[in-house]
């Protein structure tokens, strides 16, 4: 399906950004995967793993959101050139709801197939999204954003790009495995 302009460019976003971290991911012993630089610091197996929920999240919370518009949300408006950008979080450091916390230890080849699943779901959710007028579907984020529709998958392209940088640190951080 043909998506509107600028579901387009978002898709590709979430596309270069996933990209990047399967690059990050290929190739990882499993002790890699699953070697932490600190007790409270997540391992990239672990932020693989949360990437998977957090977008599967955001797949179920854009089907409920479309759901409960009814029988007739308005359809995507032809004059909707650009989306709103997404709104800046408070500063701070920020910790993952319990609901989207990952598990340990699973293999990596399973995640690595996870994010691709998950990916082939979301593509669908998002031909559904990207069929309506994003606006009025409205969601509040915990940090206490208000996010239309278009927002909440901005969103998981930023988090995926904020998740790649923190692979690259695990990754380079003393004490990782070599091999």
């Amino acid at each position: 399906m043909a998506l509107p302009t600028p579901y387009e460019k978002l898709w590709s976003q979430l596309e270069s950004v996933r990209g990047d971290v399967l690059k990050e991911a290929q190739g990882l012993s499993q002790a890699q995967a699953d070697w932490r630089p600190a007790p409270e610091e997540w391992s990239v197996g672990e932020i693989l793993d949360h990437l998977a929920v957090v977008e599967v999240s955001f797949g179920k919370l854009s089907s409920k959101l479309l759901k409960d518009a009814g029988e007739g949300p308005a359809p995507y408006p032809a004059d909707l050139a650009t989306f709103p950008a997404l709104p800046a979080f408070p500063p701070g450091p920020r910790n993952a709801p319990q609901g989207v916390w990952p598990s340990s230890g699973k293999p990596v080849a399973d995640l690595v197939s996870t994010l691709g699943s998950v990916r082939t779901r979301t593509r669908e959710t998002f031909e559904r999204v990207a069929s309506v007028d994003p606006r009025p579907h409205r969601w509040k984020h915990p940090a206490g954003l208000e996010l239309d529709l278009s927002q909440i998958w901005q969103m998981q392209a930023a988090h995926d790009g904020d998740h790649l940088q923190q692979i690259r640190s695990v990754k380079a951080a003393a004490g990782f495995p070599r091999g």
